[in-house]
């Protein structure tokens, strides 16, 4: 059974080679430098050949995830991973016989790091997109989103996209996230303002210094759990969007990318992804993700 070991350590700078560009070097040093990782231990159910999987570290599954979307993925009070992406990530380890090896990261130090073959997948819910198709290898749909509008509690503008969709509106969203680009498709004459963490784009709107937030409704509902009765939900007619988030692997790695997907399809026919969605999100599975083995 997969457990956590009882210390973690934070990663020396390995990133940023000489050759490499001096923004994703400048970019994946910083990351790095802040980067915890947490190691567990796996046992396999029934012995599996992992060798042709190309792994970074054999006998290793290392995943970049941004551990700070509650209830998703995120670090308790003692500072280990919980969430719905981790607890996936536990099974699929201990399925694969694999020690799971997590690099918790900003959202934009991810997307680096699976660039630069630092991790060998990113499990934080990636939209796909033709511009993130040409740095990595999509291997699975498992998080359904749905996008939202929120806006502090006692905001009285109008619920229509009329309202928002003017000059000297500010809207915040997670840097790099697909939901900056939604607020340019349904807002384009408000005003973009991206935040490096969630937390600091939500803080921006609950403290009245941005109008209103673009985010999924999995980190509203986290967020409202915690901070009641702070932000409301804008109701749009009809809603911004919805998509379901993907794991994803290094760049034409289709070895792992098939291995995973025929996991996620397992995990889905089996139960074990409802289940776990429903325990960890609070909330049964909205819809069904394609299953693609």
């Amino acid at each position: 059974m997969n457990r956590l070991l009882g210390r973690e350590k934070v990663a020396i700078p390995t990133f940023g080679r000489k050759k490499m560009r001096k923004k994703l070097a400048l970019l994946l040093a910083g990351v790095m430098a802040a980067t915890v990782v947490v190691t567990g231990t796996s046992q396999a159910s029934a012995a599996e050949d992992t060798s042709k999987l190309n792994l970074i570290k054999p006998g290793s599954l290392v995943v970049c995830m941004t551990l700070q979307f509650v209830p998703q993925m995120y670090l308790n009070k003692r500072g280990a991973p919980v969430g719905y992406d981790y607890e996936l990530l536990r099974k699929l380890a201990k399925d694969l016989g694999l020690t799971l090896e997590i690099r918790n990261t900003d959202f934009n130090g991810l997307l680096a790091g699976i660039s630069a073959k630092q991790c060998d997948m990113t499990s934080v819910g990636l939209r796909r997109t033709a511009a993130r198709e040409l740095s990595m290898t999509f291997a699975g749909e498992y998080m359904p989103y749905q996008t939202i509008l929120a806006t502090q509690a006692r905001n009285k503008r109008e619920a229509t996209r009329a309202a928002w969709n003017v000059a000297g509106v500010k809207i915040t969203c997670l840097k790099g996230a697909v939901e900056c680009a939604a607020i340019k498709d349904n807002f384009p004459n408000a005003s973009v303002v991206e935040f490096p963490t969630q937390d600091g784009a939500l803080l921006e709107v609950a403290s009245g210094r941005a109008d209103a937030g673009v985010l999924v409704t999995a980190i509203f509902g986290g967020y409202s759990k915690t901070n009641p009765g702070v932000l409301k939900r804008v109701p749009l007619d009809p809603p911004i969007g919805s998509y379901f988030g993907n794991w994803t692997v290094q760049l034409g790695n289709t070895a792992l990318a098939t291995r995973l997907q025929k996991w996620l399809c397992d995990a889905q026919a089996s139960g074990l992804m409802g289940k776990t969605f429903r325990r960890t999100m609070g909330y049964p599975f909205p819809a069904e993700p394609t299953c693609v083995k």
